[in-house]
């Protein structure tokens, strides 16, 4: 931690009348470099959702060694939009659909396939797939045209299988960038309008986190090119405006307060800053330390977030310390318009924060035995809870892929979709054939291809069970453990289904070891800026139990309100993480002011003041914050909608209860004990403590 001496100087630099044009020329110039500088890079594509070590990602290695080992196959499922059988003239109209199909790919297609109730047929198509999921979802797209413009009258017809599937998710984020940030803007703009009632202060904050966004996002890209990295820029977008936001409302908030009591603007904000650097750096270093230890993970695209958050934090954090002061001293006191802090004013939003914490303390422990009531009721929610959505469930807005899916389901066997491939040595082809046909589920299993050089021969398994059910991954698991008996074998199972259950795996184990770390970072943190055992202790407990209620909450709101019976893969890891390390930042935001306090008005009155000054930024960053996340709704995967609503819920309880509530009333309860074991060096209680903690108890 810098020293005061050096943070007076940095801060009088940043906000002196000289000093202040010349940072933000400086800062101006280094950000224009950057973006010059970085302006090629280009985010990578969401990749590979199971651990690079895992079966199905060594069979999909091995493949590539096959030939044509870039064709693969989708469906074109056809059905009457009467709902009636297929007659004899559809199936002829269909049947004459294939050299237009095959024409158009350069692959021969083959069927129609009609299933048992004459209801449906299926048409397969290969295809050449790209180099890139972009690339393919192109080629696709370009089929679905074909497709659309022969099918027979009064029929339907829907592409789907694995890369139709993998099509649609990349198709799905076509512009979904732009209008989750749109969305992000609007939202933060409103809220900041709410929270300064000032038709002008607002642009300036959210002028310099715009910026920050802008400039993250071209560092995250060169990162993942770099060091090859998977992640979603639309979460980062979001964690750089909620963070960002944040630390310019907890900055703001203090200027206000110090105008209340300085004539020069300018050592106002010198002095806000040097205040509000150490909880804003705390806060940053924390959530920062939290995401990296996703470099943990053995899922490429969680390993990729973290880094690349981390990265994107790190500028907000920057914009926000470094070209947000300059910004405010050269504008001046005015950007306050109409309500403009004068010296001998007062401090309006303070009123009703104090009340409700002087009436937390008055009963603490009953205070805090509701704010627990209130977790323990959401937390609830975790009963039921599975993790993992089929095919069917990860598209919020329903794609062709899965109404395709869901025709072929209906008619027939739901594993046609997705069969299951199994790579064996050639020699034991035979036999590994043979155990496969002795595992229940499995339809029917044949070879179709063979390497070059005759060392591996590549099995196709269709089973009976639909992509992405519990079925369909038992499936998988019995046949790599009849496969893995078949001596010399050396036999893999691999495809789409085998990778859905490597992806269960991994983000099952990155959460294992994950979580407990994220846990320990944060309790560090809280160790070093509070320099006690016990108030960290308790703190991260609490923040651990508004962690898993939210996660309970926001399991079943979206059971109750959205039909979604399950969590994704990675929903749960990556609430936890962000419920926990932001849920530190407004816990580093109101003890660091209970400890500026305490050692003059005592630990029960501290508190009172401390809530009083920051309960009102605290509301509004945990609002902005919550609200941010919600955006993620706009986007089309079911995942990012589920984690918006888990880390919207949490904030909000985090912001409303845990910090207004229960926090206030531990140290209600606690008084100066939860120093310990430090209680002598930050101040006694008051005669009025000791008299208040009596009656207590």
């Amino acid at each position: 931690m810098p020293n005061p001496r050096a943070r007076v100087s940095i801060s009088d630099r940043l906000t002196s009348r000289r000093g202040a044009w010349l940072s933000l020329g400086g800062v101006l110039v280094v950000v224009a470099a950057l973006f010059g500088l970085l302006s090629g890079a280009e985010a990578p594509s969401h990749g590979a959702a199971a651990p690079p070590e895992s079966e199905s990602a060594r069979v999909s290695e091995l493949l590539d060694e096959f030939p044509n080992a870039d064709q693969q196959s989708v469906m074109v499922v056809a059905s009457r939009t009467d709902g009636a059988d297929l007659s004899r003239a559809d199936v002829e109209a269909l049947r004459a659909t294939l050299p237009t199909f095959t024409a158009h790919t350069g692959w021969d297609a083959s069927g129609p396939l009609v299933s048992d109730d004459g209801a449906a047929a299926v048409i397969i198509t290969p295809l050449t797939v790209g180099t890139d999921n972009a690339e393919t979802a192109d080629i696709v797209s370009a089929l679905r045209a074909v497709v659309s413009d022969h099918t027979p009258e009064g029929l339907t017809a829907q592409v789907t299988g694995g890369p139709a599937f993998g099509a649609d998710v990349t198709s799905a984020f076509d512009g979904a960038d732009f209008t989750l940030l749109a969305v992000t803007i609007l939202i933060v703009a409103v809220l900041l309008i709410v929270t300064y009632r000032s038709p002008i202060l607002w642009l300036v904050p959210l002028a310099v986190v715009a910026v920050a966004d802008r400039l993250a996002g071209n560092v995250t890209a060169a990162l993942g090119e770099g060091l090859d990295l998977q992640f979603d820029a639309g979460i980062i977008s979001v964690l750089v405006f909620g963070a960002g936001t944040n630390y310019a409302l907890l900055l703001i908030s203090r200027y206000r307060e110090e105008l209340l009591d300085t004539a020069d603007h300018r050592r106002a904000l010198s002095a806000a800053w040097r205040k509000t650097m150490p909880a804003i750096l705390a806060s940053n270093v924390t959530v920062v330390l939290a995401l990296l230890t996703l470099a943990l993970a053995v899922i490429p695209g969680t390993r990729g977030l973290g880094l690349s958050s981390a990265a994107g934090l790190l500028v907000a954090l920057v914009g926000v310390l470094f070209m947000l002061p300059p910004l405010l001293a050269v504008c001046g006191r005015g950007l306050f318009w109409p309500f403009v802090p004068r010296p001998g004013g007062t401090a309006r939003h303070g009123t009703l924060w104090r009340a409700v914490a002087s009436r937390v303390m008055r009963r603490p422990l009953v205070s805090l035995t509701a704010g627990l009531a209130v977790l323990a009721v959401m937390g609830v929610g975790l009963f039921g809870t599975t993790v993992g959505l089929t095919q069917l469930e990860k598209f919020r807005v329903q794609s062709e892929s899965a109404a395709g899916l869901e025709v072929l389901s209906e008619h027939f066997p739901a594993g046609e979709a997705q069969p299951v491939f199994v790579v064996t040595r050639t020699p034991q082809a035979e036999q590994v054939l043979d155990a496969i046909d002795e595992v229940t589920g499995v339809l029917r299993a044949h070879p179709i291809a063979e390497t070059p050089d005759g060392t591996w021969t590549k099995l196709m398994v269709t089973g009976e069970y639909a992509p992405g059910t519990d079925a369909s991954l038992d499936l998988v698991a019995d046949l790599r453990d009849a496969v893995h008996a078949v001596p010399a074998a050396d036999a893999l199972v691999g495809g789409a289904i085998a990778t859905d259950l490597d992806a269960r795996i991994g983000n099952e184990s990155d959460l294992l070891v994950i979580a407990p770390l994220v846990l320990a970072v944060s309790f560090i943190v809280l160790l070093v800026l509070l320099r006690s055992l016990l108030a960290p202790v308790v703190l991260l407990v609490v923040n651990l139990a508004s962690s898993l209620a939210a996660i309970g909450a926001g399991a079943w709101l979206s059971r109750m309100l959205f039909d979604q019976q399950a969590l994704d893969l990675q929903v749960p890891l990556l609430a936890f993480l962000f419920l926990v390390a932001l849920g530190i930042d407004y816990t580093i935001f109101l003890v660091h002011r209970i400890r500026h306090e305490e050692p003059i008005h005592g630990v029960r009155e501290g508190t009172v003041r401390a809530v009083a000054h920051t309960g009102g930024v605290i509301t509004s960053a945990g609002i902005v914050l919550a609200a941010v996340f919600a955006a993620l709704g706009v986007l089309p995967l079911v995942t990012l909608g589920q984690l918006g609503l888990i880390v919207g819920v949490g904030v909000l309880v985090d912001t409303l209860v845990v910090r207004t509530v229960i926090i206030p009333s531990l140290f209600g309860v606690l008084g100066a004990r939860i120093w310990w074991p430090r209680r002598g060096e930050v101040g006694e209680p008051t005669q009025e403590e000791r008299t208040l903690t009596g009656a207590a108890r």
